[in-house]
């Protein structure tokens, strides 16, 4: 009876033993694969944003027509290296939780409630046939109903006129606020200005735009029934194209160019 009930113990024990190496070996073998699938997530969002996806060409490939540079925040200069950063592999968001990698955002000017912002991130430049600027992939997060929402916006040669705008990441509700990913309302931003009078006023607004508006350029259509989201949006809009963002960065380029 004794010598059963062991080998009943034994035979489980072993099977377990047998279960946990096979799911740690999988985990281990297939974190490589998690980490591409993920990075190629992010790539597809940049080159959708710049408007140069082609679905029957690998990701891969198509991002070697973009630029990779780091931007130091603290100045708007654009760096070719930082430290032994590799740029492909630079995760700007893990830099967030790095005190000596980051800075804490004052509670005063953290509009996007990003809390803290990375020293430097990373930006990708597409250039035309003869090298000049086409349009730049900007990084912008900020705060919406449910959480962070994570993307990227593409300016066209002038530094003030969207392009495109893509999220790759959030939690805000289906229908509602999620709506961020609706083609529609993406393309609506096609053609919008940032900047005037070299302040951000560029923003989501209740209601659809009136056409006959003067100021039209400067208004998206809002979200309907997610107040909270376009006003999230607005905000990380006004937080990344303000100083602690990009403005110096496209100051300069606008002086070279």
């Amino acid at each position: 009876m004794n010598e059963s009930i062991l080998k009943t113990i034994g035979v489980a024990f072993t099977v377990c033993l047998v279960c946990s190496l096979v799911v740690s070996t999988s985990a281990v073998s297939l974190r490589d694969l998690q980490k591409e699938n993920k990075l190629n997530d992010r790539r597809l969002k940049v080159l959708q944003v710049a408007d140069i996806y082609d679905p029957n060409e690998s990701i891969a490939q198509q991002f070697t027509k973009l630029e990779s540079k780091f931007i130091d925040f603290n100045s708007g200069m654009l760096l070719s290296e930082y430290k032994n950063y590799n740029i492909d592999e630079y995760d700007q968001l893990s830099a967030t939780k790095n005190p000596q990698l980051s800075i804490k955002v004052d509670a005063s000017d953290d509009i996007a409630i990003i809390k803290n912002r990375e020293n430097i991130g990373k930006i990708y430049i597409l250039r035309n046939e003869i090298g000049e600027i086409d349009k730049l992939i900007l990084p912008i997060r900020g705060y919406g109903l449910w959480g962070t929402l994570y993307g990227y916006i593409a300016i066209k040669d002038d530094f003030n006129t969207v392009s495109g705008i893509e999220f790759y990441e959030h939690k805000e509700t289906p229908g509602l606020g999620a709506e961020v990913d609706n083609p529609k309302w993406k393309a609506s931003w096609k053609g919008k200005k940032i900047y005037k009078d070299n302040e951000v006023v560029l923003s989501v607004i209740k209601g659809k735009v009136d056409e006959s508006d003067l100021q039209s350029s400067y208004k998206v259509d809002g979200l309907s029934g997610a107040t909270i989201t376009s006003r999230g949006v607005t905000n990380m809009v006004s937080y990344w194209f303000g100083e602690s963002g990009y403005s110096q960065l496209l100051r300069e380029l606008n002086y070279e160019s």
